[in-house]
């Protein structure tokens, strides 16, 4: 058996603590008993973003975006179907540069839109510029591999 692992509900933010071998057991919040994993990116704020990023045991991929910017857009139903394909391997959080400018100038994002990976609350890799939904893919297992 392996060690267990804490998981942030994205509904009511309580910090689960599961089996991973539990994680494919469509596993539901101990607080809120809503469902772990949605299959979607989850919108967060400031407060959110650090809790995801700092509590979570399992990989957070985060998308930095703008509304108005047209590759965002275009990348977005990707993103949406990366969650369903890398969930629950992985958490994925899309923060809008626009509205959380802290956030941007926190990780300083430069260019839109840009995907971060998070391990134990620390970027461990950054790609800019938008990727159809078997490049995020293939971009986040490589990464989980060699970690």
């Amino acid at each position: 058996m392996t060690d267990p692992v804490h998981i942030v509900c994205p509904h009511c933010e309580a910090v689960n603590r599961l089996a991973q071998e539990r994680l494919k057991d469509t596993p539901v919040c101990g607080k809120c008993a809503r469902e772990l994993f949605t299959g979607a990116p989850l919108d967060v704020n400031t407060a959110r973003f650090n809790k995801h990023i700092e509590r979570n045991d399992i990989p957070v991929l985060v998308d930095f975006w703008a509304e108005w910017c047209g590759p965002c857009k275009q990348m977005a139903p990707a993103y949406l179907q990366a969650a369903r394909r890398l969930e629950p391997r992985v958490r994925l959080l899309k923060v809008d540069t626009e509205h959380l400018q802290d956030l941007a100038a926190r990780y300083n994002i430069r260019s839109i839109p840009t995907l971060a990976l998070f391990r134990n609350g620390r970027e461990v890799a950054r790609q800019p510029g938008a990727m159809d939904v078997n490049g995020i893919v293939s971009w986040v297992d490589a990464l989980m591999r060699h970690a």
